[in-house]
This record gives C-alpha cells, structure tokens and sequence, in this order.
C-alpha cells in the first residue's frame, strides 16, 4: 500500500539543505549506486545517467551560485522499498538576486537500508543565465566521462568519431511525460547502438539525450551517421525524434592522461552546428571517404567551432 512518508521528507530535506551547502560527499553518498540513476533538469542537455552522473554530481552542486532555500511544499510517499517526494520552493540567487520558483520530484529506493535517490527532476520557467547569471558545462563534463570510460582497443592512429543529438529533447520530455520520454530514448538508443555495432563501430557513450561512437574506418563511420537518420525518419515513435550528428577524423592516442586529442571536442562541436535533420563532416573527415553514388556530399560551409581556434569547413552528408 502507498502510504504517507514522514522519514522520505526529511531525507529530501536534508538533500535540499546538502545541494544548498554545496556539500558534495553528502550528495553523492545519497545517490543510488544503480546503473539506472537519472537526473533531469530544465535546460535542453541536462540529463545525465548513471555512473557520468555519480562522478560529476559534486562538480555541479558547486557550479551553481549560492543561493537562499524557501520550501512552499513538501510530501513524500513510499510502498515497500521504493519512495517518491514532491517539492516547490523558491530559491533566490545571491549572483543576481532573482526569486525563482521551482519544482523538484523524487524518486528513492532502499539500498543496503538506506533510503537513496535513483531519479531527480527539478525545473522552473527560466533559463540558466537569466535564472542564476551562470551556464552549465554539463557536455564538457559528459565528455570527460566518456574519456574515462573508454574501452575501445585501438590505441594510436586514425579514427573517426561521430555525436548524435535529439533536437529539442526538453520540450518533447515536457509535451509527452517522463515516462513515455524515457522509453522512447532508451528505444532509440537501442536502434543507434546496432547501428554502430553493423558498421564495425563501438558506442563509447549515451550522452544524455545523445550518444557518442567510435570507428577505425571513416566510411564506415559516415555509412552508420546516414543508417540512423534513415531509421530515426522511419521509425514510427511517440514523439517523433529528429536528429543533428557530427562527425569529424584524425589521429588518436589514448594513454591514461589524453584521449583522443581534439578530435573528441571537435566532432561535438560539429554536431552543435549541424542544423535539425543534417548530418555534418568535417572536411579531414570528407578527405577520408571519398564520393560514391551511396556517399555523397554538399553545402560546404566555413565556420567557427566554440573552442576550437580558426576557422572550419565543414559538408553535409546527404542521407
């Protein structure tokens, strides 16, 4: 039976007053060792998963500016060894002075009998800039994860690395609800990663709402990028995903101090300027898969990339 949860609403109270404080160690022991840990926020990209999660949690509660704790409203419940809370509360930022109200939701589960969140949700009507006068790094962080996590066994010379994106996944997540979101994603994904795999690829990492691939042939790699925008148009999902990718080449090395040099950064960047529906290349990526009737290119563009000096030519893979 669901039964009212005295014991859960003083957990989330002391998880509000650790993420106040900034106290990172008190967070991150609170949070499930489960591979299906999630935290969603309001910004489009804020989702993390799992272990990227309990690696950087610390990181983001002190990235966010120090801020005064007004709780309006909080119940909790829980039925056997699983428990949900709901909260509002305003938070006013010392950065800017602003008065935000937000709402957060729960999830915890009992693990080695302690009560530990497994799912977190907060969001409010603003975004982060004009809510707290700051930006999140969160893909940089993301990024950094999935350099540590690396398996893949080439060790030096030429590889290609592909990002793809779900474009606009905080307004679908809204419209449909968590529940129908989560299922199509974790579809999706399912669909990317045999993708990958057929083409001789490894899937390095889910990157909250996107993934990130590896591939020692360059054609293999952009013959995977046109594969999965032609089965994301096809497939018939609730809601409806378009997807932007990026793709860039160039020489790896991975120790236990460098990965892959800038061609990790780059191909996300790449996919950051690819607009909804494309699939962009950088031109070392280009020079690497010569022109066939099955692999054709257009619409060069020259361009900058946000940290990445100069200027870049980058075409479109017409799939």
């Amino acid at each position: 039976m669901v039964t009212p949860s005295p014991e859960l609403v003083a957990v989330v109270r002391r998880w509000n007053d650790a993420m106040r404080r900034k106290d990172g160690r008190a967070l991150t022991n609170m949070l499930s060792t489960s591979e299906h840990l999630l935290y969603q926020g309001s910004a489009e990209g804020e989702t993390w998963r799992g272990p990227v999660l309990c690696e950087g949690f610390a990181d983001h509660a002190r990235e966010i500016p120090d801020f005064d704790w007004e709780e309006t409203s909080l119940e909790a419940f829980e039925m056997g060894n699983v428990g949900w809370a709901h909260c509002l509360a305003n938070l006013r930022f010392h950065s800017n002075g602003k008065l935000v109200p937000c709402r957060f939701t729960f999830v915890l589960v009992i693990e080695d009998g302690i009560w530990r969140m497994i799912q977190m949700h907060g969001s409010n009507g603003f975004p982060n800039m004009e809510k707290m006068g700051t930006e999140h790094a969160a893909l940089d962080r993301l990024v950094k994860a999935a350099r540590e996590g690396f398996s893949l066994d080439q060790r030096e010379g030429l590889a290609t690395v592909m990002f793809t994106d779900i474009v606009n996944s905080s307004g679908l997540a809204a419209a449909v609800g968590d529940r129908i979101w989560t299922a199509t994603v974790s579809a999706h994904f399912r669909q990317v990663t045999q993708i990958v795999t057929d083409q001789g690829g490894q899937l390095v990492k889910s990157l909250g709402d996107g993934t990130m691939s590896s591939f020692t042939s360059a054609r293999a790699a952009l013959a995977a990028a046109r594969d999965i925008q032609r089965q994301t148009a096809a497939t018939d999902s609730e809601p409806p995903l378009t997807l932007r990718i990026g793709l860039h080449s160039g020489d790896v090395i991975q120790t236990k101090d460098d990965f892959f040099g800038n061609v990790v950064n780059k191909a996300a960047r790449i996919a950051s300027a690819a607009a909804p529906g494309e699939i962009r290349i950088s031109d070392a990526c280009r020079l690497m898969s010569a022109e066939t009737p099955d692999l054709t290119f257009d619409d060069p563009v020259e361009t900058e990339l946000a940290g990445i000096a100069g200027r870049h030519v980058l075409f479109r893979l017409n799939w």
